[in-house]
């Protein structure tokens, strides 16, 4: 005996067409039964609700008749479909589309991952045009993309734990329209690393510089949602002088280790092109090590060879080496690697420069906050933490 299975979605639909080898104009036909099959079912619901309605009504004593009905687009995964939506004297069909929806929320979701990917709202429809057969206006794009305010919210309000080994921070600019032009603010970055070596961006916060009072009401606002940093025993940083200034008041106690990545840039500029090779080198055995002493004995050298061409280059240096030398405090390289450098927060500013560069300059600041929520997030995802993400309407 032959035995049959229903299908029940158009993902299940899709795989078992995959299976049959289902492809070119053969899909092509599949898509366009799809879109009728759709349009019959979901006429046919609506048809009978309007019948049902007006039933209802006569057993109430209310006198109704059915009342023609208006077209309406339904953008599915499987292209745009036109309805005739039935309508009586006093009711509407348009409750069996979800609330007049003019999307299925699967559409929705590509839509939004396109956007969070980094595309433009422009180039979001044009991606799109090939799958759907119809093309998703810049305008739709940006009113589906509102639906990640009410989780941008949420990740900003979140509480932390105070179990992080190593706080990490810096900041990231970008530009955004204004009535003046295009501005160029900061975005300050708080990274976290667990005990198990988990790196998770915390929080972010747009702001106007990277001033001390900027830090400090991003700092504060961290310790009031439960990063107390009793657990803390570094905190990285490139050497800003707003944060260097804040961080005694927001975490008084904690060790500060400056990022060798920026601190051999800034010695390296003071050194001819000829001589910077050699002068790398030399810094890379002070910030490599086995430890403070033997690292005191790099620095030494380094300033014996070069400070009678380059003064300028060895002070940079000197004014900063106990504080180059915190991340020595672990044995582990692992863990003297993740604390030498800001380089794990670096990294994902790096993803944020790709993302947004296709999108030029931001519109207002509630469109920086989304691609910043959706990029920070998505790293997080990847590293295994769970922050919240949102990719649906509904969530």
């Amino acid at each position: 005996m032959q035995r049959t299975a229903a299908v029940r979605t158009m993902a299940q639909a899709e795989r078992i067409l995959k299976q049959m080898n289902v492809q070119g104009w053969e899909w092509a036909a599949v898509q366009e039964a799809g879109r009728e099959g759709i349009r019959r079912v979901l006429e046919d619901r609506m048809w009978a609700l309007v019948g049902n309605r007006i039933a209802e009504l006569a057993t109430e004593g209310v006198s109704d008749r059915r009342n023609g009905s208006y077209r309406r687009h339904l953008l599915t995964s499987l292209g745009a479909i036109e309805l005739h939506v039935p309508r009586g004297r006093s009711c509407s069909a348009a409750e069996v589309l979800t609330r007049y929806a003019r999307r299925e929320a699967s559409v929705d979701r590509l839509i939004l991952a396109c956007f969070v990917l980094g595309l433009s709202t422009r180039k979001v429809g044009e991606a799109l045009l090939a799958i759907l057969g119809e093309r998703v206006s810049p305008a739709t794009v940006s009113r589906v993309a509102q639906t990640l305010d009410s989780a941008v919210a949420a990740f900003h309000r979140r509480p932390l734990e105070d179990r992080y080994r190593i706080l990490v921070l810096d900041g990231v600019v970008l530009s955004r329209k204004t009535g003046a032009g295009a501005l160029r603010r900061p975005v300050l970055v708080a990274l976290g690393i667990t005990p198990e070596g988990t790196k998770e961006i915390l929080d972010f916060r747009l702001a106007p510089a990277e001033s001390q009072a900027a830090w400090e009401r991003f700092l504060t606002e961290l310790q009031r949602r439960g990063l107390t940093g009793e657990q803390l025993e570094l905190i990285v940083t490139d050497g800003g002088t707003g944060l260097l200034a804040a961080l005694p008041t927001a975490f008084p106690g904690i060790a500060v280790q400056r990022c060798w990545a920026h601190k051999t840039r800034n010695i390296l500029d003071k050194i001819r092109m000829r001589d910077r090779e050699a002068a790398k080198k030399d810094l890379h055995r002070i910030s490599h090590a086995e430890d403070r002493t033997a690292a005191r004995r790099a620095a030494r050298r380094f300033a014996d060879r070069w400070e009678e061409h380059y003064p300028r280059a060895i002070h940079c240096l000197r004014q900063d080496l106990d504080s180059l030398l915190e991340f020595l405090r672990f044995q582990d390289d692992a863990w003297r690697t993740a604390a030498r450098t800001t380089n794990a927060i670096e990294r994902r500013f790096r993803e944020v420069r790709r993302r947004t560069r296709p999108m030029g300059v931001f519109s207002d600041r509630t469109s920086m906050e989304r691609i910043l929520f959706a990029i920070f997030t998505y790293e997080n995802q990847k590293a295994g933490t769970s922050t919240p993400f949102l990719l649906t309407q509904n969530s």
